[in-house]
């Protein structure tokens, strides 16, 4: 069994500590290989190989960090079909989705190589008689990016590491010891793209061993991406200690139906969204609430286009729904589904017995729909992680938008109306960071943040867009007075003579 390394210093490392964790191929349940659970002194050091990289990048110009970006996104494109396939290999998701997840990391990349252009300051002559002032930006020292499993391609190396990188920092990724594999092959990548060694550095560790980050005096600022609880923790201890914190938590997205919506081509955007990836995803939407007048005519649609999945292997190409990530999540998610039915909602669809020929030992969950969900029942009000779908009736518009609103998670909300002056009020009212009109998953292309709000996210700026910019360096402002020769010759100089 292959034990996998981690990366510092541009190089694979073996770690000396005697716990590792088994990484798994959620399509079959195979075990793939063994990675490393690095101990407390390996996670100081790979800080410390950072810090030491940092002092020569960051006196590296601009334009030519993000000459390695530029390179970088040239061998993404070349090799697209190998990290697609790691990304459905260790994650589960089904080929279109998991080359979405490496196109987003791509995305990433190229806002990234406009870093020349976002890193500008500002100037203003005769801020007062004879001065100017000027502000930079500048880059911190060394980041730390902790990153979950369920976009192993995106959320590392599109959001995280590209912008830190070319404003000028290194950084320390924590990647998911369930999806270690895709990480290590961009890094690969970049030291291929010309990046200096030290720069991108990629551990793998418990959580104990990675609360170093949240104290360390060489770590200016955690980027997170995973649960509320943890979030939480790491935005209040991480900022106790004078670090920046960007923290992407939990989340519970819901649409609203309105009776004048087009049942099926919505029920399709709703299919996409809330199992696609098999649900394991922060803008996955799984709730709907629906005005009751069209509530019947919905839930057929959605029953029916469900059925029509086909559940498979992530890597076969015409699979469209693919496994959970390991035995462990799909038992979490099934216990879900048992609440929901204990809690007295009504499971139109029951994904919980499905099993797939030649895979029989693959995570697989059907898709699950629960109808008549009420605000009382936890099935439709914490995040599940799966492709479980709650369906909520309501008498109105503005019932509809009150329990979305009442939800303590707000990353993404979504209408689908023909009606402008309803699309126009949900924009405006809804609690949602990232809204969508008939647009199923409201996630903007990168030159926009990744704007979660309420429990959602804890931190002041978002990553992408010029938040993500601004998150990686810091202003200084610069005030200057030069005089000429002849102002110089009049200038009075006294000295004190000690006399009162």
């Amino acid at each position: 069994m292959e034990k996998l390394k981690y990366f510092a210093g541009g190089q694979y490392v073996a770690s000396k500590t005697e716990k590792y964790n088994e990484v798994y191929n959620p399509s079959t349940g195979e075990v793939t290989a063994l990675v490393p659970c690095c101990t407390k002194e390996e996670v100081e050091e790979v800080i410390g190989i950072a810090k030491k990289a940092y002092e020569s990048w960051s006196k590296v110009p601009v334009v030519k960090r993000v000459q390695v970006l530029y390179k970088l996104r040239q061998l993404i494109d070349e090799h697209m079909d190998e990290l697609t396939y790691l990304v459905a290999q260790e994650h589960g998701k089904v080929w279109e989705e998991a080359q979405g997840d490496v196109l987003k990391a791509k995305e990433g990349t190229e806002l990234a190589c406009s870093a020349p252009s976002l890193i500008l300051g500002e100037a203003m002559m005769n801020t007062s008689s004879g001065f100017d002032t000027v502000l930079y930006r500048e880059s911190l020292g060394v980041f730390a990016g902790i990153v979950p499993f369920n976009f192993p391609a995106m959320i590392p190396m599109g959001w995280m590491a590209p912008m830190c990188i070319a404003a000028g920092n290194t950084i320390v990724l924590k990647v998911s010891s369930f999806t270690p594999r895709t990480a290590l092959r961009f890094a690969e990548l970049y030291k291929e793209a010309g990046l200096p060694d030290g720069v991108l550095n990629i551990v793998t560790c418990s959580r104990r061993e990675a609360e170093i980050f949240l104290t360390h005096p060489d770590i200016k600022g955690i980027s997170f991406v995973g649960s509320t609880s943890v979030g939480k923790h790491i935005y209040s201890v991480a900022a106790e200690h004078g670090k920046r914190v960007q923290a992407l938590c939990e989340a519970k997205n819901h649409a609203l139906v309105l009776k004048d919506a087009p049942i099926d081509r919505s029920a399709a955007g709703i299919i996409n969204s809330a199992f696609g990836c098999a649900g394991e995803r922060c803008m996955a939407l799984p709730v709907v609430v629906v005005e009751e007048e069209v509530a019947d005519q919905l839930v057929a649609s959605l029953v029916e286009l469900s059925k029509k999945l086909k559940i498979g292997p992530a890597y076969d190409k015409s699979s469209t729904l693919g496994p959970v990530v390991n035995k462990e999540h799909k038992e979490r998610v099934i216990g879900w589904i048992n609440k929901g039915i204990e809690e007295g909602a009504k499971l139109v669809l029951d994904g919980r017995d499905v099993t797939v020929e030649n895979y029989e030992n693959g995570y697989y969950l059907g898709p699950t729909i629960f109808d008549y969900v009420t605000e009382d029942m936890t099935v439709g009000a914490q995040e599940v992680f799966g492709p479980v779908l709650c369906i909520k009736r309501v008498k109105s518009f503005e019932e509809g938008l009150q329990i979305m609103n009442n939800n303590p998670f707000a990353n993404g909300s979504v209408i689908f109306t023909q009606n402008g002056y309803y699309a126009r009020e949900f924009a405006a009212r809804t609690h949602g960071g990232m809204v969508g009109v008939n647009v199923g998953i409201p996630v903007p292309v990168g030159v926009f943040p990744f704007s979660g709000h309420k429990d959602s996210f804890f931190g002041d700026l978002h990553c992408l867009g010029k938040d993500g910019i601004k998150f990686y360096t810091e202003s200084k402002c610069v005030t200057t007075r030069w005089f000429d020769e002849e102002e110089m010759k009049k200038t009075v100089v006294s000295t004190w003579d000690g006399t009162i």
